[in-house]
């Protein structure tokens, strides 16, 4: 089945350019949604508008019109809000830990960038396999096979390096199909860091060291240089890349767990204790995860590494050696703040926005419950259709994603609680267990009635399924 969408109605607009950090209103869409048949023609496919640009629908758009709903409202920006006042004490502690001889911000800040990106900025220029299991349809929210909405903040570092850039932050929302708990959302925050240094700056006072090894050489052939950039599966050699110095790179392995350790202490205080753990990433080699005790458990903090030197050719920074890193502002911001559910922030009830304010960045409140609105639980079972299984055809995400267009934020919670395939009918049932909780109001019954329906009838429509 081809998923396609029509807009409707849309006010404002929003054009951003990569680098120009100007944003418009917010754009709000009002969009339909169908399906067609696989087999239907180029001619009757509709385009979908996104942000002042018309794109072709295809076999992977894969976009819901609830996702779409979530462009342009940048919580992160939003004044007093518990995402922007973690972002801005993360920048804020850049700003103090690295300045220019005239005593400015030596990062420079990118937080209204377009969400919209080519599947070359979000995989292929970070080196991401073709075979790696984040490019998947069931992973990502894809407008064309050309197209998505970005999965993370790294999808513009090529392009920023590119335009000659150093030393940069990027912040902005990041869009990937989950689960649905308290936990997981499908649009959430992400800050990402580059700095960048030359032979000059690394080695100030022992300029007779290298960046390169000297039985390196840098190929300057064009198509030889491409060649040169792989992706790989496998975890790399964590000592160092083939083409740095042992001595460039435990240089810049120093100052990256230094300057990263003091964000940990900033923001949960001097005293935690950390640890450094080895991890794999596309496009860092060697690649380390943060990590805290903090309360009791062991919590991931970010994640970061030396940049693999083949982006850097790519993006005119072959004299250049760097860092990277990454994280993700909820993560951040429920911790701290005691938010216990994800998706409080996109609440616009004053309750809860009321308790925090930018005016005191280092005074962070705890999250006090305006008032604890009772959970009512349903079941939905389905006979999915013949040759169809739960681990071959049937994709959760998509009853995920359907759920959320039908029932939006009211639902808390959905756990597949029981699956069965019937011996002789050779049919497999499920059943998913969905919790369902206002976050600023009581529901009743009914209202959980009308909405379950809705649901049910949706899956009968999109899934082809029979409701037990």
């Amino acid at each position: 089945m081809l998923l396609t969408f029509k807009v409707l109605t849309k006010s404002h607009s929003l054009r951003t350019s990569l680098y120009n950090g100007k944003v418009t209103t917010p754009v709000r869409y009002l969009v339909s949604t169908r399906y067609l048949a696989t087999n239907t023609s180029a001619a009757e496919q509709t385009r979908l508008d996104i942000n002042g640009a018309s794109f072709v629908v295809d076999n992977w758009t894969n976009v819901t019109p609830k996702i779409l709903s979530y462009l342009g409202m940048q919580k992160h920006l939003q004044a007093n809000h518990p995402l922007s006042i973690i972002r801005q004490r993360i920048v804020n502690y850049f700003y103090k830990s690295y300045k220019t001889s005239r005593g400015n911000p030596l990062f420079s800040v990118y937080d209204k960038l377009n969400p919209v990106v080519t599947v070359q900025q979000n995989f292929d220029n970070l080196l991401i396999p073709l075979d790696h299991v984040s490019r998947n349809k069931s992973d990502c929210y894809y407008i064309n096979k050309n197209y998505l909405l970005r999965a993370h903040t790294t999808a513009h570092q090529v392009d920023l390096i590119s335009s000659g850039l150093d030393n940069f932050l990027v912040v902005g929302e990041v869009y990937r199909r989950d689960e649905i708990d308290s936990t997981h959302y499908p649009v959430f925050h992400q800050l990402d860091a580059v700095r960048l240094v030359t032979k000059d700056k690394l080695f100030e006072r022992n300029p007779d060291l290298e960046i390169f090894e000297n039985e390196w050489r840098e190929v300057q052939d064009n198509k030889q240089t491409h060649q040169l950039i792989h992706s790989s599966s496998k975890c790399l050699d964590q000592s160092k890349q083939p083409c740095h110095t042992l001595e460039a790179v435990k240089l810049m392995e120093h100052e990256l767990k230094q300057v990263l350790l003091g964000l940990a202490q900033d923001l949960f205080g001097s005293k935690i204790q950390y640890r450094w753990v080895d991890t794999y990433f596309p496009f860092t080699q060697p690649s380390w995860e943060l990590e805290i005790f903090y309360k009791d458990n062991w919590l991931e903090v970010l994640g970061c590494g030396i940049m693999r030197h083949e982006i850097l050719q790519q993006s005119g920074a072959h004299n250049s050696i760097g860092y990277a890193f990454g994280l993700g502002l909820e993560r951040l911001a429920m911790v701290l703040f005691d938010i216990p559910d994800i998706r409080l922030f996109w609440s616009n009830d004053s309750g809860f926005l009321s308790q925090f304010s930018e005016k005191d960045l280092y005074k962070l409140p705890k999250y006090k419950p305006v008032s604890m609105y009772p959970q009512c639980k349903n079941d939905l079972s389905f006979w999915l259709p013949a040759g169809v299984d739960v681990d071959a055809g049937f994709v959760p995400n998509d009853f995920y994603d359907l759920v959320r267009s039908e029932a939006g934020d009211v639902v808390e919670q959905i756990t597949l609680v029981d699956k069965f395939k019937h011996p002789k009918k050779g049919l497999t049932s499920v059943c998913f267990r969905i919790i369902y909780r206002h976050m600023e109001r009581t529901l009743t019954q009914a209202e959980v009635n009308e909405i379950h329906k809705r649901i049910a009838d949706a899956c009968v429509k999109n899934f082809n399924v029979v409701i037990r």
